[in-house]
C-alpha cells in the first residue's frame, strides 16, 4: 500500500511538472498549450523509446534476464489490487479510481472558485483580468493539476493493466481524449457517457469486421 502511494505522488508530481512546463511558456510567451503538450508528448514517446531500445549498465529501467532490450515487469512493485465481484469475476481497483477522479474533477469545475476561474479565463482572458483574477496564475495552476492527473491516469494504466512499458502503451488514447473532451462539452460526468459511447462504437465494429470478413482497420475508420 505503502508503495503504491509513493509510486501515485511520483508520477503527480513529474507529470506535474512537466505541465508546468507547459504554463511558463505560456505565461512567457504566450504558446498554444494544445500545440505544446502534443508535441511534448512525442519528446516523452521517443525518451521512453529511446530507454527501451538501450541496453547498458546505466539503464536499469530493462529487464537484466531479457536477450534483448525490453522493460521490465513491474507487477512485483506497481500492481493495483482487484475487488472480487462473486465467481471468477473481479473488478479492478483502476476503475473505481477512476469514477472516483471524474467525480473530484467535477465537482472541483463547478462548484469551486478556482473552476469559476478556469471558466472565465477559458471565456476571455480580458474578461477574467478586469473582474481581478490572476490570469497567469490560473494557467500555471491549472495546468500543474492536469498533468498530475495525466500523470496519476499513466500509472493507474502501467499498474492495473500492462505492468509494463512500451512506446504503443497509451496507443492512441490522447487523441480520443480530445475528441471526448470536446463532445462532452469538458464536463465530466457526459465525458463519462461519451468514452462509453466511443468504446461501444469500437467494440461494435471491430465485431462487425470479424463476422463479415473485412479488414481490421473498419473499426478505427468508424
Amino acid at each position: 500500500g505503502l508503495v503504491l502511494l509513493l509510486m501515485c505522488l511520483a508520477a503527480m508530481v513529474a507529470a506535474g511538472l512537466y505541465g508546468l512546463m507547459v504554463a511558463a511558456l505560456k505565461v512567457r510567451f504566450d504558446t498554444n498549450e494544445t500545440l505544446l503538450t502534443l508535441m511534448l508528448n512525442y519528446v516523452a514517446l521517443y525518451v521512453l523509446m529511446f530507454l527501451g531500445e538501450t541496453k547498458a549498465d546505466w539503464n536499469f529501467f530493462l529487464d537484466p534476464e531479457s536477450l534483448r532490450p525490453v522493460f521490465a515487469n513491474f507487477s512485483k512493485i506497481v500492481s493495483f489490487p482487484s475487488i472480487p465481484m462473486g465467481g471468477k469475476f473481479s473488478l479492478n481497483i483502476c476503475v473505481v479510481l477512476t469514477v472516483l477522479i471524474g467525480i473530484l474533477v467535477f465537482v472541483y469545475l463547478r462548484y469551486t472558485k478556482h473552476g469559476y476561474e478556469i471558466s472565465v479565463v477559458g471565456e476571455s482572458e480580458r474578461t477574467a483580468r478586469y473582474v481581478g483574477i490572476k490570469v497567469e496564475k490560473v494557467i500555471i495552476r491549472t495546468m500543474l493539476i492536469s498533468g498530475a492527473i495525466c500523470g496519476l491516469a499513466g500509472l493507474l494504466l502501467v499498474g492495473g493493466t500492462n505492468h509494463t512499458l512500451n512506446a504503443s502503451i497509451v496507443d492512441g488514447r490522447g487523441f480520443t481524449a480530445v475528441m471526448v473532451s470536446w463532445l462532452g462539452k469538458f464536463n465530466p460526468i457526459w465525458m463519462v457517457l461519451t468514452s462509453l459511447l466511443l468504446v461501444f462504437l469500437s467494440r461494435g465494429a471491430g465485431e462487425i469486421a470479424t463476422d463479415f470478413g473485412l479488414n481490421a482497420s473498419f473499426g478505427d475508420i468508424l
